[in-house]
């Protein structure tokens, strides 16, 4: 998730979401709006003594809001702190920590498999807020007489980071409960199976949260649904892909060279694109000679105006600064790295810098399907191939 750098504590870079600067000013807002109310029921519940005619008077109310605004976000900045150092503790790298709509973000560059890992790195968030807590109430219980403003603001924030905690305890995955869901059900089963029935749960809560925004008008909690069940469904897809390409190699999945279709730099347009029209294919190495020069797509051809097409050449239209797949890769990782670029497809050049394959997204999605269904990927003669166990079909 994209934001604002405003710092870094513990090596970790503190960022803002657009966001962020929308619900802050809100959250400010609705909570100054029911200052009066907030206190009468402070006062009921916790005896504070809170003169609610002082803490509403005049401009003090917005003045309050922001403070508990502030103060919530700040809870909730600790709280991922708390993910976050118990996952650097556990050798994990954390990219960045980010306030946004829905509270904060810790983006880990690997989640952990380890179920014990995870369980103290997604307890330890609510046990923070817990703590932030008690530490609110403790102002509280030493603030002086007649301190109207610091019982307002400190006892707010006491009970909103318990609710805080209890809240993200809940087990809907990939809420911090969810996540020690996971974590319990991986002590006796494989992560990726843990993952599905977590994220099963988490999309009933999700549904839930949903139906109770729905009939209370409750559009944060509809958001919050909404991202439940998506950021469910994804984790759970993306494990189930882990751990069906695991030990599988880009080599493995990749179409060879010698079944490779190319072009070289002087074909041109009209040529290439009557090629991909008989060929059924959409992007091409470029090769002069054996190296691999350049990638040429169907996108690229349409660059070109048909009346134009036999004047250009492939290398007028080609994309040269290119990214490679290794051949000794991981196929995810390959995956990953098509994600990440935008792209659909992968040269495969080996160390010498020769092109020895291309992998697609196609490809990945063939050797899945094959995998899902019980088909062992195995490496025949040194050349990669996905193939059926004997007797699946």
């Amino acid at each position: 998730m994209r934001g604002i750098k405003i710092g870094t504590a513990f090596g970790i870079p503190i960022r803002l979401n657009w966001t962020f600067l929308l619900v802050l000013p809100l959250f400010a807002y609705l909570i100054g709006g029911e200052v009066d109310t907030i206190a009468e029921v402070m006062n009921e519940a916790a005896g504070l003594g809170i003169d609610t005619a002082a803490v509403a008077a005049g401009n003090t109310p917005w003045i309050l809001g922001l403070s508990a605004a502030v103060g919530l976000f700040v809870g909730v900045l600790l709280h991922e702190f708390g993910h976050s150092l118990v996952a650097m503790r556990y050798g994990y790298e954390i990219e960045s920590i980010t306030l946004w709509l829905l509270g904060g973000l810790a983006s880990f560059a690997e989640f952990p498999e380890d179920w014990k890992h995870e369980f103290w790195i997604a307890i330890a968030g609510p046990l923070v807020s817990v703590v932030v807590g008690v530490a609110c109430y403790g102002v509280v219980l030493v603030a002086p007489g007649g301190a109207d403003a610091v019982l307002f603001v400190f006892g707010y924030l006491a009970l909103l980071n318990v609710v805080l905690a209890v809240f993200n305890m809940l087990p809907a995955f990939p809420m911090d409960g969810g996540r020690v869901l996971r974590a319990l059900l991986a002590r006796n089963q494989p992560h990726a199976q843990a993952t599905q029935r977590a994220a099963a749960v988490g999309k009933v809560f999700a549904f839930l949260m949903g139906i109770i925004g729905l009939f209370s008008f409750q559009l944060l909690l509809i958001v919050l649904a909404f991202f439940v069940y998506i950021a469910a469904s994804g984790e759970a897809q993306q494990t189930t892909l882990k751990a069906a390409f695991e030990d599988v190699t880009v080599a493995d999945v990749m179409t060879r060279r010698e079944d490779l279709h190319t072009v070289t730099e002087d074909t041109s347009v009209a040529d290439l694109m009557n090629r991909m029209f008989e060929e059924r294919h959409t992007g091409y190495p470029v090769l002069d000679g054996d190296a691999l020069v350049g990638m040429v797509t169907l996108e690229d051809a349409r660059s070109v105006r048909e009346v134009e097409r036999d004047a250009y050449r492939v290398d007028d239209v080609m994309a040269t600064d290119l990214v490679a797949a290794d051949p000794s890769a991981d196929a995810l990782t390959a995956l990953q790295t098509m994600q990440e670029h935008g792209v659909g497809r992968l040269p495969v050049v080996d160390a010498d810098g020769e092109l020895v394959g291309l992998i697609s997204r196609s490809d990945l999605m063939t050797a899945f399907n094959i995998i899902q269904t019980g088909g062992t990927p195995r490496v025949i003669g040194g050349r990669g191939s996905i193939e059926d166990e004997p007797g699946v079909f």
